[in-house]
C-alpha cells in the first residue's frame, strides 16, 4: 500500500465516520415520527436517503469503485427472495436501495440499537432471536410470506453472519425454505466488498467492488433441497470469480 493510498484510507475513514454518526444520529431521530405519519409505501424511500448518502460518501472519500454486472436480472415488478453473501455493512445498505421496498432478516438485538434501530423498524425488518433457531426459521416462514405478499422483497444473509472474504461457511437453507413456502423466486447476488469496507473494522480502503446479480431462480414445481442446491451452487461458484483485491488489509 503506498503513502498516499493509506493517507486516503485513513482520512477517507474519518469523514465517512463523522458522516455515518450525524446522518445515523439525524434519521434515527425522526424515524420514530416517519414511522407514524408516513404510509408504509413512503417509509423506505425515506430512510433510503440515509442508505443513498452512506454509499455515495463512503465511494468518494474511500476512494471505492463499483461494478454491477447482471442489474438486468432485476424485475422491479416481483417480490423475490434475495440472498447475498455477508462480509460487510455495505451491502445491507446497498441492498435497500437496489432492491427497494426489502425487508431484512436480521438478528433481534440491532432494533435495541439507539438511533440505528429506530431506523431499522421504518423497513419492516424480520427480527429473529438466533439461539432458538425452530422458532427463527418458522419466524422467517411465516413474516417472510407477509413481506411478499405485501409486494416487498425479503433479504436474507445465508451465511448467517459476516464472513471474511477469504473465509467460507456453509449457506443454511432458510432462503430455499421460504421460496418454496411462499412460492417466490430466489434472486442470488455476491460481492466482494469485505476488501473495502471489512466486517467490524473502522478504516475503510480504497479499491474496486464487483457486485454481480445472478438470474432469477424458480421456485416453481422445486423441492427445498433442490432449490437450495441450485441457489449454492451458482452462488459458490460465482464467488470464486470474485476479484481478490487488497489482500493487505488482513496483515496490517
Amino acid at each position: 500500500m503506498s503513502l498516499w493510498e493509506s493517507l486516503r484510507s485513513w482520512i477517507g475513514s474519518a469523514v465517512f465516520f463523522v458522516y455515518y454518526m450525524l446522518s445515523t444520529l439525524l434519521f434515527g431521530a425522526l424515524a420514530p415520527l416517519a414511522t407514524v405519519l408516513l404510509p408504509k409505501g413512503l417509509r423506505q424511500p425515506v430512510l433510503n436517503l440515509h442508505n443513498k448518502g452512506l454509499l455515495f460518501v463512503f465511494r468518494v472519500f474511500c476512494g471505492v469503485k463499483i461494478e454491477f454486472v447482471g442489474l438486468e436480472n432485476i424485475d422491479r415488478r416481483r417480490a423475490f427472495v434475495l440472498v447475498a453473501n455477508h462480509q460487510s455493512e455495505w451491502e445491507t445498505y446497498l441492498l435497500q436501495v437496489l432492491m427497494a421496498p426489502v425487508s431484512t432478516v436480521l438478528k433481534k438485538e440491532l432494533l435495541s440499537v439507539p438511533f440505528f434501530g429506530w431506523g431499522l423498524r421504518m423497513v419492516q425488518p424480520i427480527a429473529i432471536d438466533r439461539s432458538q433457531r425452530t422458532n427463527a426459521l418458522k419466524q422467517i416462514i411465516s413474516q417472510g410470506k407477509e413481506r411478499i405478499e405485501d409486494g416487498r422483497s425479503v433479504l436474507i444473509f445465508p451465511e448467517g453472519t459476516r464472513i471474511a472474504p477469504n473465509q467460507e461457511q456453509a449457506f443454511n437453507k432458510g432462503a430455499a425454505m421460504l421460496a418454496t413456502s411462499a412460492k417466490a423466486p430466489i434472486l442470488p447476488v455476491v460481492h466482494n466488498a469485505g476488501y473495502t469496507w471489512p466486517g467490524k473494522r473502522w478504516r475503510k480502503f480504497p479499491g474496486a467492488i464487483r457486485v454481480v446479480v445472478g438470474p432469477v431462480i424458480e421456485s416453481d414445481g422445486k423441492k427445498t433441497s433442490e432449490l437450495h442446491d441450485e441457489m449454492d451452487a451458482w452462488m459458490r461458484a460465482e464467488m470464486a470469480k470474485l476479484p481478490k483485491g487488497n489482500e493487505y488489509i488482513f496483515n496490517d
